[in-house]
């Protein structure tokens, strides 16, 4: 083989590697080429899903809202409690000393 044979044994190599390659591109080009409708319904995805996330987040800042509120009327509630839990000890005492009043009365008398 002399060099003008191995030159062109080259050119032909390279030629079919490139035909090759642009064919395999072209065929994947035609296989996975995205239709128009197919963009449009992903656009309307994308669409949906942000609406989607605005709303849970909306929801979200709502229940964190009311979570709040809900635990301050807790709160509240609880105080309240605390407090007529405290003036009931307090009113036991009392009529149980009232009681005790009484009932030393009664024992004093003939």
């Amino acid at each position: 083989m002399n060099r003008m044979q191995l030159t062109f044994a080259t050119a032909v190599v390279l030629f079919l590697a490139f035909g090759l390659g642009w064919l395999a591109h072209w065929l994947l080009q035609r296989f996975t080429r995205v239709a128009g409708g197919d963009v449009s319904e992903m656009d309307h995805l994308a669409q949906a899903l942000h609406e989607a996330e605005e709303t849970r987040d909306q929801a979200i800042l709502y229940l964190e809202a009311r979570e709040a509120e809900l635990l301050g009327q807790v709160a509240s509630a609880e105080a309240e409690l605390k407090a007529a839990m405290e003036g009931l000890r307090e009113a036991r005492a009392e009529s149980e000393g009232l009681k005790t009043y009484i009932d030393e009365l009664q024992a004093r008398k003939p």
